[in-house]
């Protein structure tokens, strides 16, 4: 058997208890009822507990961070962690990254994924008959439009927009779910060339869709989302068109300066 055949059986050992106890840390947590934010057994009460190795628990609890399941604060302690999507957004960029250099575009399909979302939302807050907005989309509509007329709509307002279209549904995994979709967008348009967007136009097809969903319009509503959308993927469309040329304008300076 060659080493490095002896190396890998040793890493997939590793691997698989790193997950077995990971498996074994979860069932604990769920077997003593314990909730976000409570406090967990000390490292040395888990070895104890789950007959385990330090090494291998570390492991597991590094694991375990990663993903928000176990919150390790140096100097106080382990607590049950809060729900995070950080790992999927990491993950999502990181892919959409590589996607692009293989002529997929997984950015454009994120953003598919995130109007079929919306929309879908947007219907259920009329069809539930909620109360759709409040002051504070009042207020969040008025401050981009205020931006609009100072020709730039902030990235921060429109988020707030979006979030609190959503807030009736009081379904705390919604905003989680559109803010790392949100996070994986805005970090890859930054690999785009900077796009030219007339703040008025952003701030009017939120307005249509503020007042579909104050009127409870839901073919309105609909309606609006798409052109939205359509107005995401133009400016997707054009920042890729700027990159390309950006590309073959050092590609040919490049060429020129070699010859």
């Amino acid at each position: 058997m060659t080493a490095a055949r002896t190396r890998g059986r040793a890493a997939r050992g590793r691997s698989s208890r790193t997950e077995e106890v990971q498996q074994r840390v979860k069932q604990l947590i769920l077997e003593r009822g314990l909730a976000v934010g409570d406090p967990m057994p000390t490292e040395f009460e888990l070895v104890d507990e789950l007959d385990v190795s330090r090494n291998s628990l570390r492991e597991a609890l590094k694991a375990l961070q990663a993903v928000g399941i176990v919150e390790i604060r140096h100097g106080f302690g382990m607590y049950v962690g809060t729900m995070s999507l950080g790992a999927l957004v990491d993950e999502l960029t990181f892919h959409a990254r590589i996607s692009k250099r293989q002529g997929r575009d997984d950015l454009a399909h994120l953003v598919d994924v995130r109007e079929v979302l919306e929309r879908g939302l947007v219907e259920q807050v009329i069809d539930r008959g909620l109360a759709a907005g409040g002051p504070a989309l009042d207020e969040a509509m008025r401050r981009m439009e205020e931006e609009a007329a100072a020709g730039f709509v902030t990235p921060e307002t429109d988020r707030l927009f979006h979030e609190l279209l959503y807030r009736p549904l009081a379904n705390p995994i919604v905003n989680q779910l559109l803010g790392a979709f949100w996070d994986v967008y805005r970090t890859l348009q930054h690999d785009l060339a900077p796009v030219e967007q007339e703040a008025a136009d952003v701030a009017e097809r939120h307005r249509d869709i503020y007042e579909a969903l104050r009127a409870g319009d839901r073919e309105r509503a609909a309606t609006a989302m798409a052109a939205h959308f359509r107005g995401i993927r133009a400016r997707l469309d054009q920042a890729r068109d700027d990159s390309a040329r950006d590309d073959s304008a050092v590609g040919a300076a490049g060429g020129e300066t070699r010859a």
